[in-house]
């Protein structure tokens, strides 16, 4: 395990009793990114003379993330920390965080300084002016087109599709919330991977900021696996008869392809006299165990939701919590 780097906190930090906003940051092996993250947020936090907390969820980090974490709470009491059991993932981590914000603004974030902390002023401002949601649209973005950015555009266009709100960056995990806007959603905040996408669905107020963002230091945890159950995720989540509709246009499809298949044959055997059943059979076999497979997964996603619901099963488990 890498040893722990040497932290300099503020000597004499201010804990506010309210805080006026609240930072929530999920961080999970990030042990060389906390302390410049910590710094640029608390010079931020300073300069802006914005009273806050700082509450960082570790989500079962194996590094010495948690360390790092103990020795910032212990210099700093503005600092709140969330040790999990083992690794749940970034949205239950992000309910945990939200879910113990005392601050009338909450800012989520993530933790690998893609993010920069200067803008967290912008956000809050946003929210001051009236907004709900402050939602962070990410200009120049330093992520790889094909890997990233491009399914990114996608899933941006399915969900403002399908929640009805005009935001370009739903991807984006730098945002601010007015409190009462996270109240109405917060049972499904965890167990829905787009919270901003959660809050904006209920009609929310929304005022999009433009933020700088960094290149990741490290190589991305998403992959192409991860990305396609990212897009079954928001399709099963966030429409509600994905079912009823797969199922009639498949099924739709399925019989005008064999229609037509039937009909191409019957002409090329009257014509030819000689049907090549063997082969177009076969494609017609594959074609809709292709469909049926799509559609299995698609119910598969929805019976694990169902089951995860009436089991009752806690997004996450506690190990420690500093504050």
């Amino acid at each position: 395990m890498a040893s722990d780097p040497v932290l300099a906190g503020p000597a004499e930090p201010a804990a506010a009793a309210t805080p006026d906003v609240t930072v929530v940051v999920p961080v999970l092996n990030e042990e060389a990114t906390l302390q410049p993250l910590y710094d640029g947020v608390s010079a931020t936090l300073a300069a802006a003379a914005i009273e806050a907390e700082l509450i960082f969820i570790d989500d079962g980090s194996t590094d010495a993330t948690f360390s790092i974490l103990e020795r910032l709470h212990a210099a700093d009491p503005r600092v709140r920390v969330v040790s999990f059991k083992r690794n749940f993932g970034q949205h239950p981590a992000m309910h945990a965080g939200i879910a113990r914000a005392r601050g009338r603004i909450v800012v989520t974030m993530d933790g690998d300084l893609q993010n920069q902390p200067s803008d967290i002023p912008r956000l809050v401002a946003a929210v001051d002016a009236g907004a709900d949601v402050a939602s962070g649209r990410r200009v120049a973005r330093r992520d790889a087109m094909l890997l990233r950015r491009l399914p990114s555009l996608l899933i941006n266009r399915l969900l403002a599709r399908l929640t009805g709100a005009r935001v370009a960056d739903f991807g984006c995990a730098f945002n601010a919330y007015r409190r009462e806007a996270l109240e109405p959603v917060m049972h499904r905040i965890g167990r829905q991977k787009f919270t901003k996408a959660l809050v904006c669905s209920t009609g929310a107020r929304v005022t999009e900021v433009d933020l700088d963002h960094r290149a990741r230091a490290d190589r991305s945890r998403y992959g192409m696996v991860s990305l396609v159950k990212l897009a079954l995720h928001v399709l099963t989540g966030f429409w509600a008869q994905l079912v009823q509709w797969l199922g009639t246009i498949l099924g739709v499809l399925g019989i005008l392809t064999a229609l037509g298949v039937g009909c191409w044959g019957v002409a090329y055997w009257l014509t030819n006299g000689n049907f090549p059943g063997p082969l177009f059979l076969g494609g017609l076999v594959l074609f809709v165990l292709g469909l049926q497979g799509f559609l299995m997964a698609v119910v598969g996603e929805n019976l694990q939701r169902i089951q995860r619901d009436v089991e009752g099963r806690p997004l996450y488990y506690i190990e420690r919590e500093l504050g």
